[in-house]
């Protein structure tokens, strides 16, 4: 009687109640797309404001433009949700069937704007002409690695009358004919890449440049053109950038043709082009004026080219990256580039201390300078580069073996301004790293195979780099957990750390590492003394982890993996080989829906059942590295079935190797290796 009582009582209560509504439901659309706005790149974080209402639901569907889809077969539900998108990233969907492609085309329609097919497979002309038949407003896309499409799906992009920006790099079996429908029906075209089109000739590029008058980038590297389609690439009036890489078929005849000069030309990339001379290039050089960007990596030597450079008074960035690049040919850049910002001479020979002496003195405003593996350069080098260029942004010296300790503490005391360093494989100590925190600006600092370094120095870059996003410690085998802790509490903004074989790092690091939330990449290969207890921290907090690679860490077995697919849902890349995991593990991975490269190499818990039952479960794989003694215990009925959805299979026949390799003694066979 009495519950009865109650529940009377209760009934007329609620009876009573008018529902409140929520404070959150006045607030206009408007002010609801500000907030949206406002929110950091982080897709958890526009997920988590969906989730606070039915109209915030609403509000986060309409409001979104771009879209990166994980899985296929989920698209017709996404896209019905998402209908106001305009920019379709598939890159992460390998399989993508011609039907996925006709309902992206049916839910989007005129809406969609850019479209992104680089990363798959499977669809063929059909599939684009969907698009080119309702999505009429398409403006770019991309192809790139469409290994099999043909002139069928150039002539379906031809029939995109809007479109600005085609990309259709590797795309092997389009000919000229593909390539004429997009000159004859794309007159708006401002962007082209034809980056390894084998089977595209003079005659298909000459009727680009013919009929695409707007176009302002072409790329044509690594095709078979010769002379005879330059004049008319050189009448593109907007022409900006050109690039020519590795163009065999670019000689000195066909630079010739150029006489005349580009009129709007500013960006030229001529690299691994071995039939070109200085001559014929400076020749086209003093024809452009206008030029700001020249790269001539891994040409003929070009000191000669060099003292060509007189009349181009904008250039502002040259690479030279393995020329060889004599101390005249450097004083020749010196007194012809006025406006040099930025220089690339990794892995030239002939550099010497001289040369950079004279180039950092007459550009003291150099903002980037690449000098790897320039190995004749010392201190002197160091001296000049430091005391010249204050306003250094970027600057690289790996594997200078010959700059000293004490020509690395110069840059900290005189280059307060820079943001990215690499000092890797040099002979940086702790006085060098103390007097590098006085760069309080750096982003991405390498010093990995520098064995003089310890906690001491990095402790006061954890200390004053608040801004450090990217560090590598490659093998620096004096950080233990006392420099990596103090790195995870000064700088909360890092995104990539590399610990790969710092032997002294263990689960303290990584639980103090867990902290940074913005983590994205983690690299610990050969770290023995990491288990599954300090890798499930990573995996509970570190929500935006896409890369790891846990190779040769011994103690990291199924407990690490169950915690990775409880939490890390963005993770896509991982490297487990030599862990101690087993069939339990590799199945509980295969359930991250986003994981596409597994490398999974002398798992002795891996059965092939195993292998076989997380193969079929894990549906978004694009390469599968695996040791071939798999092979025969593998259905090939279930390998094709694999392959058919976009994964590619990687046999290697690695031998089993426990004993890890001494810093030291790695470190002096590559220098070995270099000098053979």
């Amino acid at each position: 009687m009495e519950m009865e009582t109650r529940m009377k009582k209760r009934i007329r209560v609620e009876a009573n109640t008018e529902p409140s509504e929520s404070p959150f439901e006045a607030l206009s659309e408007e002010i609801l797309f500000l907030i949206l706005d406002l929110l950091d790149s982080n897709p958890l974080d526009k997920k988590s404001f969906s989730l606070v209402s039915r109209s915030f639901f609403a509000v986060e569907a309409r409001h979104r433009r771009s879209l990166t889809p994980l899985r296929p077969e989920l698209l017709p539900f996404v896209l019905s949700r998402y209908n106001s998108i305009s920019h379709l990233n598939l890159t992460l969907c390998p399989y993508l069937s011609d039907a996925s492609l006709s309902s992206i085309a049916s839910l989007l329609g005129p809406s969609l704007r850019s479209i992104n097919l680089s990363g798959s497979r499977s669809y063929s002309h059909r599939g684009i002409e969907s698009l080119a038949n309702k999505c009429f407003n398409l403006e770019e896309i991309d192809v790139s690695n469409g290994v099999e499409l043909t002139d069928e799906a150039a002539a379906a992009i031809g029939r995109m009358s809007k479109v600005e920006r085609v990309r259709m790099g590797r795309c092997k079996k389009v000919t000229d004919l593909g390539i004429g429908c997009i000159a004859v029906c794309c007159p708006n075209l401002k962007l082209l890449c034809l980056k390894g089109c084998v089977g595209v000739t003079d005659l298909g590029v000459a009727l680009i440049a013919v009929k695409c008058r707007k176009l302002r980038s072409l790329d044509v590297s690594f095709t078979m053109i010769t002379k005879k389609c330059l004049p008319a690439i050189a009448q593109l009036p907007n022409l900006e950038d050109l690039c020519m890489t590795g163009c065999l078929g670019i000689n000195d005849k066909a630079l010739v043709t150029l006489k005349q000069g580009f009129k709007s030309l500013q960006a030229l990339d001529m690299s691994n082009c071995q039939n070109i001379s200085q001559a014929s290039v400076s020749s086209i050089l003093q024809k452009n004026p206008s030029l700001h960007h020249l790269n001539l990596s891994y040409c003929s030597p070009v000191n000669s080219m060099l003292s060509g450079l007189h009349g181009v008074f904008k250039l502002n960035s040259i690479k030279l990256d393995g020329c060889h690049v004599s101390t005249d040919g450097l004083k020749s850049l010196a007194n012809s580039c006025i406006s040099l910002k930025e220089l690339s001479l990794s892995k030239c020979s002939g550099v010497t201390d001289e040369g950079i002496s004279v180039i950092v003195a007459k550009h003291k405003d150099l903002v980037k300078l690449d000098a790897t593996c320039c190995r004749y350069i010392t201190d002197l080098s160091l001296a000049a580069i430091t005391s010249s260029c204050a306003s250094l942004v970027s600057l690289s010296m790996e594997s200078c073996t010959k700059v000293t300790w004490e020509g690395f503490r110069l840059i900290g005391r005189h280059c307060p301004k820079l943001e990215e360093l690499n000092l890797t494989d040099t002979d940086l100590d702790d006085e060098g790293l103390t007097s590098l925190s006085q760069c309080q600006n750096l982003t991405s600092l390498k010093i990995g195979i520098c064995l003089k370094i310890t906690d001491e120095g990095l402790i006061q870059i954890g200390r004053s780099c608040p801004h450090l996003q990217e560090l590598d410690l490659y093998r620096s085998i004096g950080i233990t957990d006392k420099g990596v802790s103090e790195i995870a509490r000064g700088c909360s903004n890092l995104e990539t750390i590399c610990m790969s074989y710092c032997t002294s790092i263990s689960d303290e690091s990584l639980k103090c590492l867990s902290n940074c939330a913005r983590l994205n990449t983690l690299e610990i290969r050969g770290c023995s003394l990491v288990s599954s207890v300090g890798i499930s921290a990573i995996a509970a907090r570190c929500c935006n982890l896409s890369k790891l690679d846990i190779k040769k860490c011994y103690e990291i077995n199924d407990a690490a993996m169950l915690s990775f697919a409880r939490f890390s849902h963005n993770l896509r890349q991982i490297n487990l080989s030599y862990c101690s995991v087993t069939d339990v593990g590799v199945s509980a991975l295969a359930s991250i829906s986003c994981l596409q490269v597994v490398t999974m190499l002398h798992l002795s818990g891996m059965s092939a059942d195993g292998l076989a039952a997380a193969l079929l479960m894990c549906g978004s794989l694009m390469k599968v590295k695996l040791h071939v003694s798999f092979k025969p215990f593998i259905s090939p009925v279930l390998i094709n079935r694999v392959e058919s959805r976009g994964c590619m299979f990687q046999w290697l026949n690695k031998p089993f190797q426990v004993q890890l390799e001494s810093s030291e003694v790695w470190k002096q066979q590559s220098h070995d290796i270099f000098v053979e």
